[in-house]
């Protein structure tokens, strides 16, 4: 009994090692992806140009203080800053094209300083805050970053500045009327003056820093944009976008693999000996793979529509255009490695590795503002990442059926390129 088990496991490593491409790939891709994962998540230890969160700001105010609270947000180097007015920073984020958007209101500068040094000032100025629901992580930085300027910005203004002595002035005038304690109230009319006599004598030329913070100058509005102000997100129209994608793209290159076990088997010698054109074989096979794609994605986005409550804000038309041009492009990739693999187990190798390489570079797995700047620009050539945001424009962000014109022809784009490849690569003989 040991003579012929021994045999069958020696046998079996032989034909093992004897595929090197296999081989390669079974040790490369849990290596690979755990150094990516690494790479991305760890960011400490080196020298790395760190990815810029996108931000665009509607200064409504433009008093001096909201000046210099955009003048210092613009040379923050964690953020990249767009000016643009309210309803045009409103769209951009609705359309994904930035993370999240300020709108710094009439006003805001001349409310944030008398509430700088009134403790109960009965009216604070509201910052307003406009983000991308999928990419929620980022508003916490930029609030946080916001909040730093603001709060230079403003106590520069209120220690040092023209505005300084006319506010302080205020304040004190309405201490009478507060309802602080009578301690507290003494102890802030003496700070006050103390400052105020400060101002008077300090030199323009050599600012005092501001120190001091006494209360938070303003409250936040925070409000999630997505198709429409009574439309909530759906946090499962995102995910779905990307677990299916991931899967019919595994599906197919499972269509693949069996396009080269029926070629091994002798299948293909039958084919060919019909009157059929070999494109036409290879067409039949892209169809039934475009058919099996976008039948996976249809009944995934009906369970998420039935039970999840997703729903198709933007177009129908675009969401079927991308699901199609989805569904082409999952195809041609599938016979892309029946064409370019020489077994079924290196092909199983190499259709795991990109398929979870594309995922994750798509953002089905990792926000893509953890990513470094460079490898943004990277994912432009990821077809993943261009399904999943058409499918996200079509569902919660309620873009429209322009916004589905992009990702379409991109889509069709790759469909292109992967059947031509294949086409010409694709060995006709039996292995």
């Amino acid at each position: 009994m040991l003579t012929p088990f021994l045999a069958i496991v020696r046998k079996d490593l032989q034909l093992f090692f004897t595929d090197r491409r296999a081989v390669i790939l079974t040790f490369a891709v849990p290596i690979a992806i755990a150094s990516f994962m690494g790479s991305v998540l760890s960011g400490t230890g080196r020298q790395v140009q760190r990815a810029r969160v996108t931000v665009a700001i509607a200064d409504e105010d433009g008093s001096t203080i909201s000046r210099s609270i955009v003048a210092g947000v613009q040379k923050d180097d964690s953020l990249t800053v767009t000016m643009a007015t309210a309803a045009d920073a409103r769209e951009r984020v609705r359309k994904g094209v930035t993370s999240v958007a300020l709108i710094i209101p009439p006003g805001f500068g001349a409310g944030a300083g008398r509430s700088f040094f009134r403790p109960d000032a009965p009216a604070r100025p509201q910052l307003g805050v406009l983000y991308d629901p999928s990419r929620s992580a980022e508003v916490g930085m930029v609030r946080g970053l916001f909040t730093e300027h603001a709060m230079q910005a403003v106590g520069q203004e209120m220690f040092t500045g023209a505005t300084g002595r006319q506010t302080l002035e205020e304040a004190l005038n309405g201490l009478d009327a507060s309802s602080l304690e009578p301690e507290r109230k003494q102890r802030l009319r003496t700070m006050l003056n103390d400052i105020l006599q400060f101002q008077q004598t300090a030199s323009a030329a050599e600012p005092a820093p501001a120190r001091g913070v006494f209360s938070m100058p303003y409250t936040v509005n925070e409000e999630a944009v997505t198709a429409r102000a009574n439309v909530a997100y759906n946090a499962y129209a995102h995910s779905m976008a990307g677990m299916a994608i991931q899967f019919l793209l595994f599906a197919m290159a499972n269509h693949g693999i069996e396009i080269l076990l029926e070629r091994q088997r002798g299948l293909w010698k039958r084919l060919r000996s019909a009157p059929v054109s070999r494109y036409v074989i290879l067409a039949g096979k892209a169809a039934s793979g475009t058919i099996i794609s976008l039948s996976s994605l249809l009944v995934s986005f009906a369970f998420a529509i039935v039970v999840l409550g997703v729903r198709i804000e933007g177009s129908v038309i675009g969401f079927a255009a991308v699901c199609l041009a989805c569904s082409l492009m999952a195809a041609t990739l599938g016979v892309l490695v029946a064409a370019l693999a020489n077994s079924p187990a290196t092909a199983r190798g190499l259709t795991t590795f990109g398929i979870l390489m594309m995922v994750m570079l798509g953002g089905a797995w990792v926000p893509m503002f953890l990513f470094p700047s460079w490898l943004q620009n990277v994912t432009l050539v990821v077809p993943v990442r261009w399904a999943v945001d058409g499918l996200d424009a079509m569902t919660w962000r309620g873009v429209g059926l322009s916004g589905a014109v992009a990702p379409t022809l991109v889509l069709l784009g790759f469909a292109v390129v992967f059947g031509a490849v294949a086409l010409s690569r694709f060995r006709w003989e039996e292995a």
